[in-house]
């Protein structure tokens, strides 16, 4: 699988760029065609050909919100779509984005609409974001779906820094522990070993297994050092790829305690998308395919994504989320009631922020046993190590003295 830039018209008279993982680029224009796309060039993201974002940099997201804010504030004081765009552009600091808001502007005046040149940007800015766009073009609110994507990117924004820093700490004590014993099994080990060498004296299993583990990690360090420096690039460069980051973000699921968190994380970002996506004007279908597009896990998306066909053959959109085994049965339910009573949006944001603060939940409670039960075990090793070393002496002492 590898990864297709598709620049394609629709039926409606609009022309985007998108995205698309597909085996070739035949693949990747039959995939549009079936959707009712015209496609006009398709070109393949690899090697030799760098993406927007690596082309003119990353578009930091906290300049990216404010362009947002400060756009919807201009927006409500009256002025026009394009009017604004200028005055903002002019007054913008960050080289990067003044750069790409340089070439939407240069397009916009070329006769594309504003959704139209976002898109055009390839991967610098998200798909959910000028697909709103493309729905406050049509409904002629682009204030309000720019004020509710703004609410949906803070939300999220909100949630993946807490998630974060919430695994700093545990991480920090996992890294710490690590280097204690690697400076313990390299350096202070040997030392001992060379004493009880001269001692000539009889040593206990549990030091001689330590002595023996840290008299290979001195002799191989170099070996070591390069074999795992090997091991991590090539694990980093499969799981970049289209079947190493679907099983990661698979497994992901999986791990015990903390895979719930991230499931719980993927449907609220879809369901939140979503949401979004509906309230801004979006039919079903097409803000169905954006938001599998919003989650972050890979897995998740493709198994939304393979369901999409369904709900455009008229199936209803529980029964079809409900045949991936992914989402919960509260998710089920609660999209089952909104179809059927026509407040789908209310009860798709109602899931949302209902796993956010679930998610709060499950990240204190796991915080509160994994942080003992890194320490108890780092603990225990350091521990071992450390009776390892003192077995001996206490032996030998015991011997002088009788």
């Amino acid at each position: 699988m590898a990864q297709f830039s598709v620049r394609t018209g629709w039926p409606d008279g609009t022309v985007a760029q998108e995205a698309i993982l597909a085996a070739d680029a035949s693949a990747a224009r039959t995939e549009v065609e079936r959707r009712g796309g015209h496609v006009f060039e398709v070109r393949r993201q690899g090697i030799g050909w760098k993406t927007a974002r690596q082309r003119r940099g990353r578009v930091r997201i906290g300049d990216f919100l404010v362009f947002n804010q400060e756009m919807i504030a201009l927006l409500k004081a009256g002025l026009p779509v394009v009017h604004s765009f200028e005055i903002l552009l002019e007054r913008q600091e960050s080289p990067v984005l003044r750069r790409v808001l340089t070439d939407v502007r240069e397009k916009v005046n070329a006769g594309s609409s504003l959704s139209d040149a976002f898109a055009a940007q390839g991967d610098i800015f998200p798909r959910l974001y000028w697909t709103s766009l493309k729905a406050g073009e049509k409904s002629g609110e682009i204030e309000a779906v720019l004020r509710r994507y703004l609410k949906y990117q803070k939300t999220v924004l909100g949630l993946s820094r807490k998630v974060i820093s919430t695994l700093v700490y545990p991480a920090i004590l996992i890294f710490i522990s690590a280097i204690l014993i690697m400076i313990l099994m390299t350096f202070v080990i040997p030392r001992f070993s060379t004493l009880y060498e001269d001692f000539n004296a009889d040593l206990p299993l549990l030091t001689l297994i330590v002595i023996r583990t840290a008299g290979f990690l001195r002799d191989n360090v170099a070996l070591i050092l390069v074999g795992g420096t090997v091991l991590v690039f090539l694990l980093t460069r499969w799981l970049r790829s289209s079947s190493g980051r679907e099983w990661g973000t698979r497994f992901l699921l999986k791990i015990p305690l903390i895979g719930g968190i991230f499931l719980r994380f993927a449907i609220s970002q879809f369901t939140r998308s979503l949401a979004t996506l509906l309230g801004g004007g979006t039919p079903l279908v097409p803000a169905m395919e954006n938001a599998a597009d919003a989650i972050g896990n890979l897995h998740v998306s493709k198994r939304v994504r393979n369901v999409v066909p369904r709900v455009r053959e008229g199936g209803e959109l529980w029964r079809a989320l409900e045949s991936t085994d992914i989402f919960t049965n509260l998710t089920i339910e609660m999209i089952k009631v909104g179809e059927m009573s026509g407040a789908l949006e209310e009860m798709l944001s109602s899931v949302s922020d209902f796993y956010d603060e679930e998610i709060d939940v499950r990240l204190a409670r796991v915080i509160s046993f994994v942080e003992p039960a890194i320490l108890v075990g780092m603990g225990g090793v350091i521990v071992t190590i450390l009776l390892s070393v003192y077995l001996p002496i206490f032996r030998i002492m015991s011997q002088i003295k009788g």
